[in-house]
């Protein structure tokens, strides 16, 4: 059994900690370029997607694994990041064009709107709930190194925050909002009081983060990097004993054991029932991981290019992973060969429930 920091060989026999990807369905009619993000609905089984194409799709997912377009919409420029609202009406897409374009589906509308703006592209977008506010806030985090709250029925932001450096990442959970940004840094926002940083800290990882993902009870967050490291991080001091990090997507070339190939976090995502989670990376591999019993439950084999954008279902009992280059190694690695697909994998419960708990000795 393969504990957190071991990075099995990808090449060594499949054992009972190995997964299974050969059942896995594929997205039809994928975006035509890279794909920046993935998010499926809380209310029904709709999936959005963003790319670098300049649009956001809507797909609705069968429980046999097939899925159809039922939806899209255009930016001005590559999407960088979506989200639905939390009623399941909506689906917003922000990206290079300092956009944010909304569609309303309950209106069967046809074209989006743009209900945000910033002074450079936008990187990641979600909804919150802000106590006194009468309907869901809008939230953008921008490279133009701010966040903005936006009331949907007014042109201009309720709020902005300044942060420390461009926006990379944001996730929120409850009243907890996450936002990492360049330099590593790392701000916590309570919503109760969403203009002021509850708390800011530096990336326990040493290189840039790539993405932050909050646990499901909103006690703390995940942190991937660029390094091949994940690090697993309490918000409040008195569980500073639980923080911990471990290496994952590294591999050790068999002919070469002094060597190890780093790469990057690109995406961590949480089990809706079980808080168990998922990392994938530019190794072009996806691993389940339990944080509480520091183990790994499963690892899966290379699915053939590397995974920009991971999501489960309201369910979680399907696994969306996004097959499509992260430009990790710039512009000239993006060739017309790379792959660039949606993989739906049906989730077992024996590859995402926690281990059982122990009962400490006497």
């Amino acid at each position: 059994m393969a504990l957190f920091g071991t990075t099995p060989n990808t090449t060594a026999a499949t054992t009972n900690n190995n997964g299974d990807i050969s059942n896995d369905f594929t997205l039809t009619s994928p975006p035509e370029d890279g794909i920046s993000d993935l998010r499926f609905s809380t209310q029904s089984e709709h999936l959005a997607v963003a790319s670098w194409d300049k649009k956001v799709r809507i797909y609705e997912i069968a429980a046999n694994g097939s899925s159809e377009g039922k939806a899209a919409f255009e930016h001005e420029g590559p999407v960088l990041g979506c989200c639905w609202s939390k009623d399941g009406t909506k689906v917003v897409g922000v990206g290079a064009d300092k956009a944010a374009r909304m569609m309303d589906l309950a209106a069967n509308q046809t074209t989006a709107s743009q209900v945000a703006a910033h002074d450079q592209p936008i990187r990641c977008v979600r909804f919150v709930d802000v106590p006194g506010q009468a309907t869901p806030v809008l939230v953008t985090g921008s490279w133009d190194k701010t966040i903005k709250y936006w009331d949907l029925r007014q042109a201009t932001p309720v709020a902005s925050v300044q942060c420390q450096e461009r926006v990379y990442s944001i996730d929120t959970k409850d009243n907890m909002l996450i936002v990492a940004t360049a330099d590593r840094y790392i701000d916590v926002i309570d919503l109760n009081k969403p203009t002021d940083f509850y708390k800011t800290m530096q990336s326990p990882l040493k290189w840039q983060t790539r993405v932050v993902s909050c646990f499901n009870d909103h006690t703390g967050f995940a942190v991937g990097s660029i390094e091949g490291r994940c690090a697993i991080q309490y918000v409040e001091d008195k569980d500073n004993a639980s923080n911990f990090s471990f290496k994952c997507h590294r591999s050790t070339p068999p002919t070469q054991r002094d060597v190890s190939n780093v790469y990057s976090v690109n995406a961590i995502s949480f089990h809706p029932q079980h808080g168990t989670f998922s990392t994938a990376g530019s190794d072009g591999s996806f691993h389940f991981w339990d944080k509480d019993a520091k183990h790994r439950l499963k690892g899966f084999p290379e699915v053939g290019g590397t995974i920009s954008a991971t999501d489960f279902s309201r369910t979680g009992n399907i696994f969306a992973y996004a097959v499509s280059y992260d430009w990790s190694k710039g512009f000239q690695s993006n060739t017309p060969q790379m792959a660039n697909k949606v993989m739906l994998h049906p989730v077992q419960l024996d590859e995402i429930k926690p281990r059982p708990k122990v009962a400490a000795k006497r």
